[in-house]
């Protein structure tokens, strides 16, 4: 008899942008065994509930949904047997280190403190994030620190960071849906 292995994926979006421009930097995630519940729920936004909102709209996006679609997403969400949240706040102006004045440290710093706060079981990781990090080397440079940082606090074997553009994956909408209401 073979032991099923079992995954775990994340979905991590933030909210507003790394730079200057708001006040905080939130970072959500999103953490469920099986996706497929996510993306069904979504498909049944768009054909039922929420057709004729999110019949031209490539992804949904928080900050361009009704209140209605936000809570019935949330609400949809909640009801998940598996599905974990996490958020990271970071309050910009109470950051004073000069090392994380650069843009790409500050959020592989925070990804890392949300990353070191995640519980998981044992077993593989899949992580899901935003295509954000035009240079190979700033990928790179996340991925170790997120992988170290997940790997410290749980039994994961194995991780594996993709990235896309945000509408690729259904279930990371999810993600954003998460991060707007907590900004």
């Amino acid at each position: 008899m073979c032991a099923i292995e079992m995954v775990s994926y994340i979905f991590i979006d933030e909210s507003e942008d790394i730079g200057s421009q708001s006040k905080y930097l939130i970072l959500s995630a999103l953490v469920v065994k099986s996706p497929a519940k996510l993306d069904r729920i979504i498909k049944n936004m768009r054909r039922y509930k929420f057709k004729k909102h999110l019949r031209s709209a490539t992804e949904i996006k928080a900050n361009n949904s009704s209140p209605e679609l936000v809570k019935y997403a949330l609400k949809k969400l909640n009801n998940l047997d598996d599905a974990k949240v996490f958020f990271i706040i970071l309050e910009k102006e109470k950051c004073y280190s000069n090392f994380l004045s650069n843009k790409h440290k500050l959020y592989n710093f925070v990804a890392g403190k949300l990353a070191s706060n995640i519980n998981l079981d044992d077993g593989d990781v899949i992580v899901r994030i935003d295509k954000s990090k035009g240079k190979q080397v700033l990928r790179n440079d996340f991925n170790r620190y997120f992988e170290q940082r997940l790997k410290e606090n749980t039994p994961v074997e194995k991780v594996e960071i993709h990235r896309s553009d945000s509408n690729a994956w259904t279930e990371s909408q999810f993600a954003d849906v998460l991060s707007w209401p907590a900004f």
